[in-house]
C-alpha cells in the first residue's frame, strides 16, 4: 500500500519523469510530505500581524443602502458650515473636504470626482480665490480616496483617521501652492492644523453619517444590526 501511495504521488507530481532535475524533484517530494500542509499553515499564521487578525476577526455589520437625498443634504450642510464667518481662526477644518472624502470612501459610485469638482467651484466663488483652486484640490482628494477606499474600510476607525490625514494634507498643499504662485504669501505652518483637526473629527463624522444606514427598517431582537 505504501509503494502504491508513493507511485501515485510521483505520478501526480511528475517526479518519476523529471528524475534528472533534483531541484524540481525535491520540491515535489516536499509537497507530498504528510506534514507539509500543516507546516505551511502554521507559517502563514505566524506571519500574520495582530492588526491583520483584529481586522479579520472584527464583526462587519451589514449596512442599509445610502440614501442619495441624505448624501446631498450632508454635502449642503458641510458647505453651509464652510460659509460661517470663521475669520482667520486656525484649526477650523474644511467641512466640505471632510464630507467629500468620507462619501468617496463609503459611496464612490454616488459621490465622485464630478461632485468634488462642482463643490470646489462653489468654494472658489465663495472665497473669491483663483477659480479652480478648490476644484483642483477636491478633485485630487476624491480621486485618491476612491483609489484606496476598499483597503481603508478594512481598518478600524482610528486607523482610518490616520490614513485620511495624508489625503487632507495633500489637498491643503495643492491650495497652498496655488496661493503662493498667485500672491507669493506663505500663511505659516499653522495653516496645516485644520487637516489634523479634520482627521480627529473622522470618528464623529463616521458615526453621524453612517447612523441612518445602521438603523434597521423592521426592528427585530434577533437581527445583528
Amino acid at each position: 500500500t505504501r509503494r502504491t501511495g508513493r507511485k501515485s504521488c510521483n505520478r501526480r507530481t511528475g517526479t518519476g519523469i523529471t528524475a534528472g532535475n533534483p531541484g524540481r524533484s525535491s520540491r515535489h517530494q516536499a509537497r507530498c510530505r504528510p506534514g507539509a500542509c500543516r507546516q505551511a499553515r502554521g507559517a502563514d499564521a505566524a506571519c500574520r500581524s495582530p492588526e491583520t487578525d483584529d481586522a479579520m476577526n472584527r464583526p462587519h455589520y451589514i449596512l442599509l443602502p445610502a440614501n442619495p437625498l441624505f448624501i446631498t443634504i450632508s454635502v449642503i450642510v458641510a458647505f453651509l458650515l464652510n460659509l460661517l464667518p470663521w475669520g482667520q481662526w486656525y484649526g477650523v477644518p474644511d467641512f466640505v473636504a471632510l464630507v467629500l472624502v468620507f462619501w468617496s470612501i463609503h459611496q464612490p459610485r454616488k459621490v465622485g470626482i464630478g461632485m468634488a469638482f462642482i463643490m470646489g467651484l462653489l468654494m472658489d466663488v465663495h472665497d473669491a480665490t483663483l477659480l479652480g483652486q478648490h476644484a483642483l484640490a477636491y478633485t485630487l482628494l476624491s480621486y485618491f480616496a476612491i483609489m484606496i477606499h476598499r483597503r481603508v474600510l478594512w481598518f478600524p476607525i482610528g486607523t482610518q483617521a490616520l490614513q485620511m490625514l495624508p489625503l487632507l494634507l495633500m489637498a491643503q498643499a495643492v491650495q497652498l501652492v496655488v496661493r503662493i504662485l498667485v500672491s507669493g504669501k506663505f500663511p505659516g505652518w499653522l495653516y496645516f492644523l485644520e487637516s489634523g483637526v479634520a482627521a480627529l473629527l473622522w470618528p464623529v463624522v463616521t458615526a453621524i453619517l453612517l447612523a441612518p444606514q445602521r438603523r434597521a427598517v423592521d426592528r427585530d431582537d434577533t437581527r445583528p444590526i
